[in-house]
């Protein structure tokens, strides 16, 4: 594996932690959830936010460098 992460995968993995914090926020918020997993389901969630926080970071790293890279909201309004 390659030390540097190339922009496409940054790219795909801003939008599919994207994705997983829409289920999992979704998955919170219905009834589904039993109450003895409640804590353990919002430490995921927390975890998916950090991680797509962090990669968001890096990618705004490299929009500064690279210009023809598509700003954060065009590439997440293109998910939709």
């Amino acid at each position: 594996m390659s030390e540097t992460i190339s922009n496409n995968a940054i790219i795909y993995a801003i939008l599919a932690l994207n994705s997983e914090v829409d289920l999992q926020h979704e998955y919170l918020e219905s009834d589904e959830v039993p109450d003895e997993e409640r804590e353990n389901e919002q430490g995921i969630l927390d975890d998916l936010e950090q991680a797509f926080m962090e990669f968001v970071d890096i990618y705004k790293k490299r929009c500064k460098a690279d210009k023809e890279l598509p700003d954060l909201d065009e590439l997440l309004n293109s998910q939709i």
